[in-house]
């Protein structure tokens, strides 16, 4: 095995055994790169020259002081919204052409602090406003779409171009590009990261969290990434939870008393029959482990994709509002659109989505009352072809690909709910396909638990895509 095949928390118990070190882990993952992301296009930017300079500093850190933890030396990729100091942050659009952050974002911080090794910045569909980042191509086909908007981030993992990532969600952007790719995303509760240096597409929906091989190590990133930030008015202290207890198990007897939430609507609603037949399974494979399925009503549904877009729309037109006007060809076709439209909306439509987030919010709890995770498709397809732009499902409904895949994450983030996705089986061409996980504001623990009992059961996630896909 090669070391850029290793997930983080193979490569770290590595470091610390001292079997192998950080250059060259890092040399095997930007070899890794340079192998294959001609063919996908995951980066914008690859800082080879810092990446190797960090790598030998940590492993000179190691050598005299031992690891500061898990995360020392492991290389790492940042979605291109995201600042690190010295690197541009172009958000993926000519817009942006020339910008280089002169600090770090909160998070690139704590991930600095961490001891971790930056590889460069990986692609985002042009300021996260789109489901398909069309500059990256899916790790599994290449002929296929990578999802977004964090495309780039998911690709650069699921083909080792990266032992982990971070990503940015604000209708399912990271989860759709992990479920398409087979890798695990995780969207933690709305405040549990920071978003301070990291550009914004809709403020009150935008998060931050990992894409990772496995459950165990999205769980070791968000504890070294989690964290009150007084520059992010949206920032919370959070539960003083060790996230990384969730991926042992230790002393539990799998997931014995726990109640899953399996959806009688909404969510298996125009969803391809090989997604709902692997959902389910992976379902039933919980119940094996002991929890107990409880069906369960999705309330508010047929307001989901009406809140959505009009807390989105307006508050991405909001922000864009100077450099609409000032570089309005420098967009592309497809957000110049969405951008100009949300100058429509009026501020009784957004009062309105408000209000219904409200609403939304209180019946989610009032779900959860009953259970203790909500299990369910990530997204209704498997990878869509590039080009494609609608999907016809089997009662006649033409639906926009890219309202399909935010269709069944954007309950998580109107709720502010954790929510997991992660690989639980493939399509009959071979495609990724997953289940997402959600549970109650800030019992992230509680969600990844049940993820790495699946995991642990299943031996699904970990699979790297081939060189040539």
């Amino acid at each position: 095995m090669q070391p850029f095949e290793l997930s983080l928390t193979e490569a770290s118990r590595a470091v610390r055994a001292r079997e192998l070190s950080p250059v060259e882990l890092t040399e095997s993952v930007l070899g890794r790169i340079s192998a294959v992301d001609g063919r996908l296009g995951a980066y914008v930017t690859v800082a080879t020259d810092t990446a190797l300079a960090a790598a030998a500093r940590a492993e000179r850190e190691i050598a005299d002081r031992g690891p500061r933890g898990p995360l020392h030396g492991i290389p790492m990729g940042l979605k291109d919204l995201i600042d690190a100091e010295g690197l541009p942050t172009t958000a993926s659009s000519d817009v942006r052409s020339g910008h280089v952050a002169d600090r770090d974002s909160h998070v690139a911080a704590r991930l600095d602090a961490s001891g971790s090794v930056l590889l460069g910045k990986t692609h985002t569909h042009e300021f996260a406003y789109g489901l398909t980042t069309p500059q990256t191509n899916n790790a599994w086909d290449h002929s296929r779409v990578a999802g977004g908007s964090s495309g780039g981030s998911a690709v650069a993992v699921a083909a080792g171009g990266a032992t982990f990532a971070l990503g940015t969600d604000t209708g399912g952007s990271i989860r759709v590009p992990a479920a398409l790719n087979g890798v695990v995303g995780l969207k933690p509760t709305y405040g549990l990261v920071s978003r301070s240096g990291v550009t914004s597409l809709s403020w009150s929906l935008d998060h931050v969290g990992p894409l990772t091989r496995t459950v165990r190590d999205a769980a070791l990133v968000l504890a070294a990434t989690a964290g009150h930030d007084p520059r992010d008015p949206a920032s919370v202290a959070g539960p003083s939870t060790d996230f990384l207890e969730t991926g042992d198990l230790k002393g539990l007897k799998g997931l014995k008393g726990l109640k899953v939430g399996v959806p009688r609507n909404y969510y298996f609603d125009r969803v391809m029959s090989e997604v709902e037949e692997a959902v389910r399974s992976a379902i039933e494979q919980l119940a094996q482990l002991g929890a107990e399925l409880v069906d369960v009503d999705i309330p508010m549904s047929r307001y989901i994709q009406a809140t959505q877009w009009g807390l989105m729309v307006p508050e991405a037109s909001a922000y864009h509002e100077r450099s609409l006007r000032a570089t309005a060809d420098l967009y592309a076709p497809d957000v110049r659109i969405l951008l100009e439209a949300g100058e429509l909306t009026s501020a009784g439509d957004y009062l309105r989505a408000q209000r219904a987030r409200t609403m939304m919010r209180d019946a989610w709890a009032r779900m959860f009352d009953g259970i203790d995770v909500l299990a369910a498709p990530t997204v209704p397809m498997t990878a869509a072809a590039s080009g494609q732009h609608t999907v016809e499902w089997a009662d006649g409904t033409v639906e926009a690909v890219s309202d399909s895949y935010v269709r069944l994450s954007a309950p998580a983030n109107i709720t502010g709910a954790p929510a997991l996705t992660l690989p639980v089986g493939r399509d009959h061409d071979g495609l990724p396909i997953g289940m997402q996980l959600m549970g109650r504001p800030f019992q992230d623990a509680t969600v990844l638990r049940v993820g790495r009992a699946y995991e642990e059961a299943v031996a699904e996630t970990g699979r790297l895509a081939p060189a040539a896909a």
